[in-house]
């Protein structure tokens, strides 16, 4: 006598994989900052760097990066970096009510694709760099633009050179060369020379 196991056997690996199989659906709900979000660049606190913010989720990291400027997410989202696809990228609505340049608001978040974005203003980001602005709505963006210079972009007119061209910063919040190396002078020599 020959007992069918086989399309029963099967049946019940098959149960037991597909309950291996975990599809754990990735929340991509904005999060707010707090005193201990840090740029993801530069691992400083942002709530101490003006201007708007950036969030990306990547899959499989539940938590989101954060970047001190708009650009430098921008950047990151068309470099070769990510070390997991991109699943949503948020940035502040620096046309909400409430929202200034140091502080750039709570709860404004839209999606990046959504935004219209100042390029090009006189307007610089947390980290000192130029800052590619966003809005919600157009109007707000054109308002931006003829107060602080600069022209209108949806993201997917934001060229390659805007964000990943090397920009210099200011440098004068730091010592000078000279203030440097005469403070370095006045050391003492340890090896008494």
């Amino acid at each position: 006598m020959r007992i069918r196991l086989r399309p029963v056997l099967l049946v019940a690996m098959l149960a037991l994989l597909s309950a291996c199989k975990e599809d754990v659906a990735h929340n991509t709900t904005p999060q707010d900052m707090t005193p201990e979000t840090l740029g993801h660049h530069c691992q400083m606190n942002l709530l101490e760097h003006p201007g708007p913010k950036a969030q990306v989720f990547l899959e499989g990291n539940p938590a989101p990066l954060f970047f001190s400027q708009v650009r430098d997410a921008i950047a990151y989202m068309r470099g070769p970096e990510q070390v997991a696809p991109i699943l949503a990228v948020y940035v502040n609505d620096m046309g909400t009510a409430g929202a200034t340049w140091d502080r750039p608001g709570d709860g404004n978040w839209i999606a990046a694709d959504l935004a219209f974005y100042v390029v090009g203003s006189a307007r610089r980001g947390g980290m000192g760099a130029p800052e590619t602005v966003p809005f919600f709505n157009r109007e707000g963006a054109a308002a931006f633009a003829q107060a602080e210079g600069g022209h209108v972009l949806a993201l997917s007119d934001i060229t390659d050179a805007m964000v990943l061209t090397p920009v210099e910063t200011d440098t004068d919040d730091g010592p000078d060369d000279d203030d440097y190396l005469g403070r370095l002078r006045a050391l003492p020599n340890p090896a008494g020379g």
